[in-house]
């Protein structure tokens, strides 16, 4: 036989705590009497009533402050508030409050049984139902809990085979996750780098290069050189609320493509340029052997032109073939300013054919550089004599250098044609032209990729930015020798 429910009544000693003891005992229920609040917590603490009964005024206390308190503790139990007579705030008090249910005089035996019934009825349902969720909610726990196990054991099988090198790191730069391409790579155990900061678990120059400017604006991307010879292009990108991800692609076989590619165009420029010297040196002596018609002249001139033409082209080839092969290795203490102030005298004139204002901001007391004067020199020759070449008559040019930071920052902008979107990230490489450009404006498409050469060769940073029919900005910076211990070397115009 089931226990029957206890009704613990916290009522005042009154002839009407008598009447519910004896209707609530006929009615078949268990019955606890408490008179003070002590008694009431004991009871509360040592038994389990199924409801409990408690006057508007207990023991000299507020019923329904003592109710709030029962109900922060036991948020489940029902709770039957007794008043001597009902008022207008009185329902709305007990709402309120949380409370099942109140009663008044007059009482009756059946109003008594059945306030009792319905909220021992409303108090189970919600049982059942809290029970149902809990049961539902640990039952879609523990289906997420398999998911989850069968959907790491994916991620884990994906991330291993991944081709290309992951490292996932912390806000602290602290190794999260390392696939195996990486572990091999650098010939590592996976597991003895986790927690560990990335530059003490891999101690690698190129890879601190990268942490090192992984906070700037450009792109950033690194070349990272194994002891083996292997080359991995390394991207570092920021993941919010996470830290940040390094992914790096294995491109060896493209360094050694470009390698052969360099030796060839290199040994072509070279074979092809004393042909071309006898070829304009011929040319230069025709008008020396008799006098030529208007039509002949017109011929050896473009014969001149295109020999010219393709000689700048083969000079420069070979230039740059010098360059990347590191044979750049003279280092001066120069003047920035000096040279670039040179560099605009020499395409004064041509601005003022084509009536482009031509304005330069050159901050003073520039720190000098380290450098090789005569490569700042072409590197200021192409970014100005390029402004010059694709401004519009009448356009504008402005050279702009500063100091931030120890590094010597120049902009030289103009407001030309600019450069389409799609092509700005492949304005750097060799023998590229954009597709705006006019067809009357000559050029090898190697200027820039000289540019971009000597500024990382005087380990600088160059970058653009452009908007098309508005205009172009070329950004170079360069570190400044704030350390020189010797005199600043002349620069000549030449």
């Amino acid at each position: 036989m089931d226990k029957p429910d206890l009704i613990l009544l916290a009522l005042n000693e009154s002839p009407v705590l008598q009447l519910m003891e004896r209707v609530l005992r006929a009615a078949g229920y268990e019955v606890a009497l408490v008179h003070d609040r002590r008694g009431l917590e004991n009871a509360l603490q040592e038994s389990t009533p199924a409801l409990t009964m408690l006057s508007e005024s207990f023991a000299g206390e507020n019923g329904l402050s003592l109710a709030e308190e029962m109900l922060d503790r036991f948020p489940t139990l029902p709770i039957l508030l007794y008043a001597e007579q009902d008022t207008s705030g009185l329902a709305k008090s007990v709402l309120r409050g949380g409370l099942s249910g109140y009663l008044f005089p007059p009482l009756r035996t059946d109003d008594i049984v059945e306030t009792v019934n319905r909220s021992l009825a409303r108090a189970r349902h919600l049982g059942d139902w809290v029970r149902r969720e809990v049961k539902r909610t640990t039952s879609s726990l523990e289906k997420k809990a398999k998911l989850s196990e069968t959907e790491r054991a994916r991620f884990e099988t994906i991330f291993s085979n991944i081709q290309d090198g992951v490292i996932v790191l912390d806000d602290e730069q602290k190794v999260l996750l390392v696939n195996d391409l990486v572990c091999r790579a650098f010939e590592l155990e996976g597991d003895s780098l986790i927690g560990k900061p990335l530059l003490e678990a891999i101690p690698n120059p190129d890879l601190a290069s990268l942490l090192d400017h992984s906070g700037e604006a450009v792109p950033k991307y690194h070349e990272i050189t194994l002891d083996t010879g292997q080359v991995l292009s390394a991207q570092y990108t920021p993941i919010p609320k996470i830290g940040a991800a390094i992914t790096m692609q294995d491109i060896s076989y493209l360094k050694e493509l470009d390698r052969l590619k360099n030796d060839f165009v290199h040994t072509v420029s070279h074979d092809l340029r004393s042909p071309l010297t006898s070829l304009l040196g011929y040319a230069e002596l025709i008008d020396r052997i008799g006098p030529l018609t208007e039509q002949q002249r017109d011929f050896l001139t473009r014969i001149k032109t295109s020999v010219q033409h393709i000689t700048s082209l083969v000079n420069d080839l070979l230039d740059l073939g010098r360059l990347e092969a590191g044979f750049d290795t003279r280092r001066e203490s120069v003047h920035f300013g000096s040279i670039l102030k040179y560099s605009l005298d020499t395409f004064d004139n041509q601005a003022r054919v084509k009536k482009i204002e031509l304005v330069s901001n050159i901050a003073k007391d520039l720190p000098p550089l380290r450098a090789n004067p005569i490569r700042i020199r072409q590197m200021l020759d192409n970014l100005v004599g390029n402004a010059v070449k694709y401004t519009q008559d009448g356009g504008r040019i402005t050279i702009h250098v500063d100091l931030q930071d120890d590094q010597i920052i120049l902009r030289v902008s103009d407001n030309g044609p600019g450069i389409p979107p799609g092509e700005q990230s492949h304005i750097f490489d060799k023998f590229f032209r954009a597709s705006n450009v006019p067809e009357r404006v000559q050029g090898s498409g190697l200027g820039l990729a000289i540019v971009k050469t000597i500024v990382e060769n005087h380990r600088g940073r160059i970058w653009v930015e452009s908007t098309l029919a508005q205009g172009t900005s070329f950004f170079v910076v360069l570190p400044a020798y704030v350390h020189a211990d010797q005199p600043v070397t002349p620069v000549s115009s030449s």
